[in-house]
């Protein structure tokens, strides 16, 4: 059954992830509006910076319940995404049987006492009342299996422990993948999801999230570092700066005592913004006086 929604419509959440300082169009609130009301996993896509672990990050806070995170990688098991036995702990029970001259059977050493719940099946067990915001990060990033056990949970709401049964959510997490596209995930896993797309927001849209994110930054310190970064997008950069980098810059020239955004302040801090060096030689090779307001 899908979770009541904890707001009546969209703008009422729009209004509250700006209130968390996360800044949402319309079209990114509806999306997730209906993961919540439809009780349906969502797929945020885009470019590494644009937001989208962000926005599940926001979306737990508005709903005001916990956010359980699974980083992907390559080479992510089930077991270490699910759950593990507390092997330490089983093995104390065994020394303490044996100094009372006890004898254990398994199940008296893989019951609930001695499972540890790791993040899917945190979020399936999340007592409430409301679900869980599991964050699948970067799902794109494990391997094809794994997608193929996410597909299954997220249809089910349940996991099945062979020693201990079937676990079943009460309160079916709201589960948010976030994909940097490094490789194509399979059609039934995205036809199982909503899906949205987050875009390199607007220079303009950037300074305002510079302006929540970094109180500190003055109106023309925001605008001066959203133009620049969106113009060091234009170039044929290894890693193009997102949203992270602009706010980091600009914490960072805040740092520095700094209220203006100048060709030379750009090169003293210019590692907040670029994190490759081939970038960095392109950039100071085409003047940083070109990029910089």
């Amino acid at each position: 059954m899908a979770p009541e929604p904890p707001l009546s419509d969209v703008d009422g959440l729009v209004a509250g992830l700006s209130a968390t300082g996360y800044l949402a169009d319309e079209a990114l609130a509806t999306s997730l509006f209906l993961a919540v009301a439809m009780g349906q996993p969502i797929l945020l896509e885009g470019e590494p910076g644009v937001g989208k672990t962000e926005a599940a990050k926001a979306l737990a806070t508005v709903l005001d319940t916990v956010l359980v995170r699974l980083q992907c990688y390559e080479g992510l098991t089930v077991a270490e995404a699910l759950y593990e036995w507390n092997y330490p702990r089983q093995l104390l029970g065994i020394r303490l049987a044996e100094a009372r001259g006890e004898r254990l059977a398994d199940a008296d050493l893989f019951g609930p006492e001695y499972l540890l719940a790791r993040p899917l099946l945190a979020a399936i067990e999340h007592p409430g009342p409301r679900p869980a915001v599991l964050l699948l990060d970067e799902v794109d990033r494990a391997d094809d299996e794994f997608e193929a056990f996410l597909l299954e949970l997220l249809a089910e709401g349940a996991v099945t422990i062979p020693e201990v049964g079937t676990r079943r959510a009460v309160h079916p997490p709201v589960a948010v993948l976030t994909s940097n596209r490094t490789r194509d995930l399979h059609d039934a896993l995205r036809r199982r999801c909503l899906y949205h797309w987050i875009a390199y927001p607007t220079a303009d849209r950037v300074a305002a999230i510079i302006r929540r994110r970094v109180p500190a930054a003055t109106g023309d310190l925001a605008g001066s570092v959203a133009g620049t970064v969106d113009r060091l997008r234009a170039m044929d950069l290894t890693k193009p700066p997102g949203i992270a980098e602009a706010i980091s810059w600009t914490g960072a020239l805040r740092a520095l005592g700094l209220q203006a955004l100048t060709p030379n302040a750009a090169d003293r801090t210019i590692g907040a913004v670029l994190k490759h060096q081939d970038d960095v030689e392109l950039v100071r090779a085409a003047g940083l006086s070109h990029v910089v307001p």
